[in-house]
């Protein structure tokens, strides 16, 4: 019995860490990404608006790091219908380039955390921590819009895709063929993200919403340096 719970649990496990790594870092990383009062529907093109892409260059040449909180839901579009099938919730705070913790509080406890060099992923339910190089992965993945350098445009294709429930939409292509991902819809107010819908190749959507978002607030030197829990089986990729 103790040998079936177990390999249950682990399973359990690794298909959450699997989906995790489809999120955020799906150009090779390993795991993240909204939608505050949204309509759970595929990004569809509106009037055109100069808004969305002034903003966001705004917003990506005046923020360096921020913190907040996020809910995060899993669509699927089956027969032009929406379900939602994950909904998880948590904390954030990042650094660019590259320095982030993505921490998943609900319904499992799990931390996605880069220091600028190293990627590592720990699953408190199993007391275990995968580990990898960034190197340039964060490339066209998701995380490389919230975290990554401000040279964008070298890996997405931006344009204005109207307004929505209140935001200004801008859709970003990624330009890689080595993503899993179609397009990424950013919604934004006020020069602020608010929102973000991950379409992939799978018919999955990723919609992200953030709340209480801080921009450049005083991060100490070490924020982002990662300790080993105590016990924890330690993987490197």
């Amino acid at each position: 019995m103790d040998n079936s719970r177990n390999a249950l649990r682990s399973r359990t496990a690794q298909a959450r860490t699997l989906n995790l790594r489809r999120l955020v870092m799906a150009a090779g990383l390993s795991a993240l990404a909204v939608a505050s009062a949204i309509a759970i529907t595929a990004l569809t093109p509106g009037r055109a608006s100069a808004a969305a892409l002034d903003q966001f260059k705004q917003f990506v040449s005046s923020t360096q790091s921020a913190k907040g909180a996020f809910t995060q839901r899993m669509v699927r579009v089956e027969n032009g219908s929406s379900k939602v099938v994950n909904t998880s919730s948590g904390s954030f705070v990042f650094s660019r380039p590259g320095k982030f913790i993505w921490t998943y509080q609900k319904p499992y406890e799990q931390v996605i955390q880069a220091d600028g060099e190293k990627l590592f992923i720990y699953d408190k339910d199993l007391n275990q921590v995968t580990t990898k190089k960034l190197g340039n992965a964060l490339g066209s993945s998701p995380a490389a819009i919230l975290f990554g350098s401000n040279d964008l445009e070298k890996n997405f294709t931006l344009k204005e895709a109207g307004t929505k429930d209140g935001l200004e939409w801008l859709q970003a292509v990624p330009k890689s063929k080595d993503t899993t991902f179609d397009n990424i819809g950013i919604g934004l107010k006020n020069g602020t993200p608010v929102a973000m819908e991950l379409h992939d190749s799978f018919g999955q959507v990723s919609v992200l919403s953030f709340d209480s978002f801080e921009k450049n607030p005083p991060l100490k030197g070490n924020s982002f340096n990662f300790t080993v829990p105590k016990g924890a089986d330690v993987f490197e990729n």
